[in-house]
């Protein structure tokens, strides 16, 4: 079952589906190899974390990509990194700071030769680390959630723009945490992730655009050249 979960989440998360579009049981279950009844559980199951949306007479939908609800999860994304990184200056141990830039050195900052899907994921990595040095793992629960739920769209602005001011953000978030300046922390962490919502709204169009040229393995697999993280 939780191999099921994990393929259709995948599908979901990755627009493989189509947003907004009637899921079609009879066609998944064939494709996943399992009955109607399991492959409802599963889909009841992404109904309860938001990743798929279940009308009453009509069925299952995926869930859809519109510019609010996009800002809305950035909104939240927001508030539960500066609450992580806030609470990491305070909880953290030396040696797990340590830790952790020395993980930033050797594998967070420098992408090449990565697909955009990896360096996303080294990227995700980053921010949840700090937020489990909180000391909340709800607050851990809740980011990992949020990151699912956006993750296309940063896969798709990581495709388009090079990722220099997004390493320096992370090396200024990290000093800010070696210091143990709560203030700068948080500074360097909300000028590292606020978007103003016509970026957003652009990455949504632009996410939209990639989803209906069937081009999410060609974004996810592109390998990231030196001059993308210059």
């Amino acid at each position: 079952m939780n191999d099921i979960y994990d393929r259709m989440k995948s599908m979901v998360v990755g627009f493989a589906l189509r947003p907004g579009d009637r899921l079609n049981e009879s066609a998944l279950s064939k494709q996943l190899g399992v009955s109607r009844t399991p492959l409802r559980e599963v889909l009841n199951r992404l109904v309860a974390e938001g990743h798929v949306e279940a009308r009453p007479g009509e069925g299952f939908f995926c869930r859809k990509l519109d510019a609010q609800g996009v800002h809305d999860l950035y909104d939240l994304r927001e508030i539960l990194e500066l609450a992580a990184v806030g609470r990491a200056c305070r909880n953290a141990s030396d040696e797990d700071l340590k830790a952790l830039e020395n993980w930033l050195v050797a594998e967070g900052l420098d992408v090449t030769g990565l697909t955009v899907a990896e360096a996303c994921e080294r990227d995700e990595t980053f921010h949840v680390r700090i937020a489990e040095l909180s000391g909340n793992p709800l607050l851990v629960a809740k980011l990992k959630d949020v990151n699912e739920k956006i993750r296309y769209l940063r896969w798709v602005q990581m495709d388009e723009s090079r990722l220099k001011p997004s390493k320096d953000g992370h090396r200024r978030v990290m000093q800010s945490l070696l210091a143990r300046d709560e203030d700068a922390a948080v500074k360097a962490m909300r000028d590292h992730i606020t978007r103003r919502f016509d970026q957003i709204n652009d990455a949504v169009s632009k996410g939209i655009s990639n989803i209906f040229m069937d081009q999410t393995d060609a974004l996810t697999g592109r390998i990231l050249k030196s001059e993308d993280a210059a």
